[in-house]
């Protein structure tokens, strides 16, 4: 006989109750060791049920319409049948720690439909423009059945580019009219982008020609020779629905031509070491003789030891009174 799930919110989250697989992404959220203890019983539980979905991560340049072009993308995905969980990351207030959660107000339509989920996160300060726990929560959306996990970043910036370490496909959204396409958008992200969209294309069909010519030529420039996919540019409007058929068409011909599951073992590699680094560092902090590092820190701001000297005098051996 196969034995029950041992965690409460497993057999609801796996049958897709919505109610659950909120519960558990708080959980997941939560910082309190026994509720991350329980959250890793539960992902343990469901991770053989996760990892079936189409994970796309989409940022953008300011002003360019993240959320309405998400919803656009996410109601023509729904309404072919598709169960779509949208992920959105708000930035968190840095004195304060609390955050807007706006998303879902900006998303009415896509809010309601019966085959969407959209759960708004704060940063709660993490670079990279993704939440704490964005890994976990993509994995228990899975699990609950949903097929497409779009996930919304902050907004561009310079260390804006750990979604493309969690998703089989980042989307760049720009604007027509907004300026050097090049100059006003950091290389890394270019760099990582496999679909660069110029939503808003309606606003000005010339201009969004020219920004989609200007793009295309960068993306050549930048993608190294032999890879498997070329990214490529594309036009879209949100507001009226033009080309998105067309992105959900270059996502599909994108997955036919990159291994999806070597990428995910690579980016669950990364993952593991990066809660490797996380581990190790709250271990040092707790075993750290807590005088002798107050007293080197006063020593390397009073100037009478550099930085470096200070770690490898905190790292080696206390010497002797």
């Amino acid at each position: 006989m196969t034995a029950e799930p041992a965690h409460p919110l497993a057999a609801p989250l796996l049958s897709g109750n919505r109610r659950a697989l909120a519960r558990a992404i708080t959980l997941t959220e939560s910082t309190r060791p026994d509720h991350e203890a329980q959250a890793q019983a539960l992902l343990a539980e469901v991770l053989p049920f996760a990892g079936r979905s189409v994970r796309v991560g989409l940022t953008g340049v300011p002003g360019v319409g993240k959320s309405t072009f998400i919803e656009a993308l996410g109601m023509h995905l729904a309404e072919a049948g598709h169960r779509v969980a949208v992920l959105a990351v708000d930035p968190s207030s840095a004195r304060t720690g609390g955050s807007i959660m706006g998303d879902k107000t900006r998303m009415p339509r896509l809010t309601v439909h019966p085959n969407a989920y959209i759960r708004p996160s704060p940063s709660g300060g993490t670079l990279g423009g993704v939440a704490r726990r964005t890994r976990e929560t993509i994995t228990l959306c899975e699990a609950a059945g949903y097929d497409v996990i779009l996930v919304e970043t902050v907004g561009v910036g310079q260390s804006e580019t750990q979604v493309a370490a969690m998703t089989d496909l980042f989307v760049l959204l720009t604007l027509p009219n907004a300026g050097d396409e090049l100059q006003g958008i950091k290389r890394g992200i270019m760099e990582l982008a496999d679909l660069c969209v110029v939503n808003k294309a309606d606003t000005d069909p010339k201009a969004a020609t020219r920004a989609q010519t200007e793009l295309t030529a960068a993306l050549k420039l930048l993608t190294p020779k032999g890879a498997p996919w070329r990214p490529r540019a594309l036009q879209a409007s949100a507001l009226t629905g033009a080309g998105i058929r067309e992105v959900w068409e270059a996502v599909g011909k994108y997955r036919q031509a990159v291994d999806v599951a070597a990428k995910r073992r690579t980016q669950t590699a990364l993952w593991f070491d990066e809660l490797l680094r996380e581990a190790v560092w709250r271990t040092f902090q707790a075993g750290v003789d807590a005088g002798r590092l107050r007293k080197l820190r006063a020593e390397v701001l009073a100037g009478t030891l550099t930085p470096v000297q200070g770690v490898r005098a905190l790292l080696s051996p206390a010497s002797e009174p």
